[in-house]
């Protein structure tokens, strides 16, 4: 049996644990969470390094990304270095291959996304999914400025995100992780400050952590693209009129559990060192395990077009 555990700064509110059957296997997937508390992440690394089969790297990202250029958070080295035997992936190579499946996946069987209102949260947590949105023609707004830097400051351009990027990302990398993305109690933290940007969408998509953060009340007829979701977290997108919830990951007993799981998963089933999986590793498992993305209709009485079921 194999254990894939994702060990994160986030809430522990949100720990859960699942056994399922993955290609004839039992495999054990967990997700422990310390509140924020970056010690105790280590700590439980450490513990765990080689029981487990691979760990995911939780809450925070080891890299941010644009275009073919990579840049480290500083914050999130100490934790990779914490594990010295088992694997620890932080979900950027699934993000980067499931995520682009996922928006074509919804451009040809769900709806056709050419100019479609998007916001994204965070495109450069999610490089794949952004780039994908833009090639098959939809009107995104790129919230990173906004979000995670906590200026107002919505760029529509591809091309200007681009060169934005370049001169924010490595400033971004370098500051206190917990200043552009909330960790432990901060995740349980909801204000209505940007939600202009929200009225203004069709569809938001990103982080879920951070589409909560900043979700107003009313959201009626509103589609989440995302990932990492509770029951809880379903329920309080149906009470606000959420109209579709679609994730990236599959469920596993009613929980969607984020990237870095998923991607943990996959390195446990190839026969490879980590840093010999290649891209076409992950898209030729992704086609073994069949993975499509959750779809679920909240607010059935809500009307909207859709091309299949």
């Amino acid at each position: 049996m194999k254990r894939i555990v994702s060990v994160s700064l986030g809430s522990s509110k949100r720990n859960h644990k699942a056994e399922v059957q993955i290609l004839g296997e039992k495999v054990i997937i967990e997700r422990i969470g310390t509140d924020g508390d970056y010690d105790k992440v280590i700590e439980t690394i450490k513990e765990l390094d080689g029981k487990v089969d691979a760990f995911g790297m939780g809450g925070i990202d080891l890299n941010l990304r644009w275009a073919d250029k990579v840049y480290t958070i500083k914050d999130a080295v100490s934790i990779k270095e914490a594990a010295k035997i088992s694997p620890i992936v932080d979900g950027s190579g699934l993000k980067n291959t499931l995520e682009r499946r996922t928006i074509k996946y919804i451009n040809q069987n769900i709806m056709p996304l050419k100019d479609k209102k998007v916001l994204m949260t965070s495109a450069t947590d999610r490089y794949g999914m952004a780039e994908a949105f833009y090639s098959v023609g939809a009107d995104v707004t790129y919230g990173d400025i906004i979000f995670a830097l906590n200026i107002p400051f919505p760029v529509k351009s591809y091309r200007l995100f681009s060169m934005l990027a370049e001169i924010i990302l490595p400033i971004a990398v370098r500051m206190p992780f917990e200043k552009i993305y909330p960790t432990g109690k901060e995740q349980d933290t909801i204000t209505t400050k940007f939600e202009k940007y929200y009225n203004d969408a069709e569809m938001i998509a990103g982080d879920y952590l951070f589409i909560k953060k900043y979700m107003p009340e009313n959201m009626n007829g509103k589609i989440i693209i995302t990932n990492t979701v509770t029951l809880r977290d379903i329920e309080d997108l149906k009470e606000r009129g959420v109209k579709m919830l679609i994730t990236t990951t599959p469920e596993f007993n009613g929980r969607s559990f984020g990237t870095n799981v998923m991607e943990a998963l996959i390195i446990s089933l190839l026969d490879k060192r980590l840093e010999e999986v290649t891209v076409e590793d992950y898209e030729k498992m992704l086609d073994k395990l069949k993975f499509v993305p959750r779809i679920e209709y909240l607010n059935k009485e809500i009307e909207f077009n859709k091309k299949a079921e």
